[in-house]
């Protein structure tokens, strides 16, 4: 059975075609990983689906008594509201009908008898519903889900204006799924989930009854929760039966066949050309030649197979800084209260560290308190000498306006314009995205602009927060490949312990702080 409908939808921005043509169907119960690099489409696709963004042509249909749920990464709080209020407001509908019923109650006392029946009979079939929905253990339904991804640890009587990024995050996907939806459209749900917050959302997805549709570059996570994969590439989308690994396998396949299919075609249209342009001029070969030129404008012409512009990272190094980056003496980190006790630790010249735990402790606080972004609650930080550093901050601030040229050029001035478009495109950026504002740019092509800027500049150090977040598969690679290959230091911020176990030597969990050295 089809929930979701997709005929023929095109749609583009400006100049730049989006999706030409696309068709998509859900059926009940597929759990659906849509894929593809940086820009393609993914994320407008989704939006044109749950009607905030109008295709230029086509049509969306959702079958009946369907609800949709979706997360997205700006998906917002409500204001000065607890966590755990913010929760129950999943439940608004089922809240509204409890006073409805009690309503009925309180006027039965004032109507006739034939209103009293009929009031009777609404209030049982909406306590009927009410029992059936679990009203009666929407608390406890509310802490199962909540402890499972990490709120409970933050506590939900906390305010919501004091939570990280990554926190808020959390309690919009707790309510998504507390609101438990007909259809779940996630887009990028893991990027700020803990390694163990991430495991429980598995095994909820894994046992999920319904469909769901889902963005992701999280290559294990997609493996162990789809089944479906739609692959979105040059404004097409193709349905994939099984989970990555498998579409990964029959799309080489299918890509390696389609350029045997190209090459052999352009080998018999030279055949054709050829003779044609040897023997159309003899009187006694014309006639050959004339059918050979039929024969060729028969032929639908194969498109050559197109390959994405795939980055290529490659961090400048300088000369080697003293044996400790930095010293920090009873350091305390914080905003308004402090987050941690004093901490004591050294990093040390060619060491790559990265530090995980639970979001909300501190981990990007710390880096921008070691950087002097801002200040320590109490306690020093001191660089040692001819350290020269580079830091990816975790989201571009909002409503950057500049397009990404400006935004390297201005970093770098004494660059031509040339020079700037070639070290953009080397990021895997197109001449579209190069010239398009950072702030209508994907999460990912946005990224690759700010890592171009780091990747200019001769240093010693990288500090890094969460740089895989948006990133597609193709750049991730590229950007462990690169880290490994730096001579210098590195600090990371990560949740994917797959993407950087191959080049790590220390491991820092933050929520170690009070009994081990940092």
């Amino acid at each position: 059975m089809s929930v979701l409908d997709v005929k023929n939808v095109t749609h583009g921005f400006g100049v730049r075609a989006i999706l030409e043509n696309v068709s998509f169907r859900l059926l009940k119960g597929e759990h659906v990983a849509l894929i593809g690099a940086n820009g393609e489409g993914k994320s407008t696709f989704l939006n044109i689906i749950i009607g905030s963004l109008m295709p230029d042509e086509g049509t969306v249909e959702w079958s009946k008594r369907v609800t949709v749920g979706y997360l997205d990464q700006h998906s917002a709080l409500k204001s000065g509201t607890t966590i755990r209020e913010n929760l129950r407001l999943a439940f608004d509908s089922l809240f509204n009908m409890e006073k409805e019923m009690l309503k009925l109650y309180e006027d039965m006392a004032e109507a006739v008898e034939n209103e009293v029946n009929r009031m009777m009979d609404n209030a049982a079939e909406i306590q009927t519903i009410l029992d059936s929905s679990g009203f009666y253990f929407i608390d406890s339904k509310i802490e199962e889900i909540a402890n499972g991804l990490g709120l409970g640890d933050i506590g939900l009587d906390r305010n919501v204006d004091e939570l990280s990024g990554g926190q808020r995050t959390k309690v919009l996907l707790t309510k998504l799924l507390l609101q438990n939806p007909t259809i779940l459209l996630l887009d990028e749900p893991t990027n700020y989930l803990d390694e163990n917050h991430i495991q429980w959302l598995t095994n909820y997805l894994q046992n999920y009854e319904n469909a769901f549709i889902l963005i992701s570059h999280d290559i294990p996570f997609i493996n162990s929760v789809c089944n479906i994969i739609y692959h979105v590439e040059n404004c097409n989308l193709t349905r994939y039966v099984g989970n990555y690994d498998e579409f990964k396998r029959i799309y080489e396949i299918n890509k390696q066949k389609a350029e045997k299919e190209y090459e052999k075609q352009q080998r018999e249209i030279d055949k054709l050309e050829d003779f044609i342009a040897r023997n159309k001029a003899r009187v006694a070969t014309r006639g050959m030649a004339n059918s050979r030129m039929k024969k060729l404008d028969k032929i639908e012409i194969l498109e050559r197979p197109r390959d994405k512009p795939k980055p290529t990272f490659k961090f400048k190094e300088t000369k080697a800084p003293s044996r400790f980056l930095i010293d920090a003496k009873d350091l305390v980190i914080g905003y308004d209260k402090p987050l941690t006790s004093p901490m004591n630790f050294q990093i040390e010249r060619n060491k790559k560290i990265a530090i995980c735990g639970v979001n909300g402790l501190g981990k990007s606080t710390l880096l921008k308190t070691l950087l002097g972004i801002i200040p320590p609650v109490s306690g020093t930080v001191e660089f040692g000498e001819n350290v020269v550093y580079g830091y990816f901050e975790q989201e571009d601030t909002k409503n950057n306006n500049n397009t990404a040229l400006e935004e390297v050029w201005n970093a770098y001035p004494s660059f031509t314009n040339h020079e700037v478009r070639l070290e953009l495109a080397r990021c895997g950026l197109t001449t579209d995205n190069i010239t398009s504002m950072m702030k209508v740019l994907s999460g990912g092509e946005n990224a690759k602009v700010r890592l171009c800027k780091i990747l200019l500049k001769d240093l010693n150090f990288l500090i890094l927060d969460e740089p895989t977040n948006h990133l597609d598969v193709e750049a991730k690679d590229e950007l462990e490949k690169a880290i490994m290959e730096f001579k210098g230091t590195v600090l990371l911020v990560s949740h994917e312990p797959y993407f950087y176990s191959s080049f790590i030597t220390d491991v820092w969990n933050i929520e170690d702080f009070t009994t081990k050295i940092i």
